[in-house]
């Protein structure tokens, strides 16, 4: 995978950027990792972290249970001045569409339809719940400042509330970066649909028992 052409893509002129590459073996350890380095940094919203722990998981989850190769590599940036915090997640494997194909709902399905589908409810190749680009789009909702997802020689691009699929270079592989701002408080079960606690399970994976106080 080209770091390098990650970086001066989409982090150029950025110090202190954050690089993990993980396998199956280590996502859980890569995560963890990720999220104790962002709760570092206490400018960022406790209810934003909340809400991205797990859209991030389900993001790393999917290279492993989609892309058919072993390795992803997350990079994340925090920008204290602008109260902003850059996050992509990237793999060489199959790529959106022809994952999707694998289920045969969605076999004739093309590229630059495949990026639009990812986002909704339920929509699978029958290997996960389709849930997790899902509730990511719903996060890019409440505080996104720009959301891609390049996959292919197509990439879908959010920005300024509007989205549209354009035909533009090619990754062989998913692509997913997103900035979110991190200053404005949310409701981490509303991204979520309400389907799961994940202001609970966060707290109790990343929050030490006597600091939970102080987050309310």
């Amino acid at each position: 995978m080209d770091i390098a052409f990650l970086l001066n893509e989409y982090f150029h002129g950025a110090n202190d950027t954050s690089i993990d590459v993980f396998d199956a073996q280590t996502l859980n350890k890569v995560y963890k990792d990720v999220i104790h380095t962002l709760t570092s940094h206490l400018e960022i919203e406790v209810s934003v972290l909340q809400a991205l722990s797990y859209c991030l998981y389900e993001i790393m989850d999917n290279v492993h249970i989609h892309s058919g190769k072993p390795l992803g590599t997350t990079v994340t940036h925090y920008d204290n001045q602008s109260h902003e915090l850059r996050v992509l997640i990237a793999d060489d494997g199959i790529g959106i569409r022809a994952s999707l194909a694998e289920n045969p709902k969605y076999k004739d399905v093309s590229e630059a339809e495949a990026l639009i589908m990812c986002l909704k409810d339920k929509i699978t190749d029958g290997k996960g719940m389709g849930f997790g680009l899902y509730t990511t789009s719903r996060l890019i909702e409440r505080i996104g400042k720009e959301f891609i997802i390049h996959s292919g020689s197509h990439k879908l691009i959010t920005k300024d509330g509007r989205t549209s699929v354009v035909k533009n270079g090619f990754w062989g592989g998913t692509l997913i970066y997103m900035v979110i701002g991190t200053a404005d408080e949310i409701d981490p079960n509303q991204v979520v649909d309400h389907r799961t606690d994940v202001t609970e399970e966060y707290n109790e994976a990343f929050v030490e028992s006597g600091e939970l106080e102080t987050l309310w």
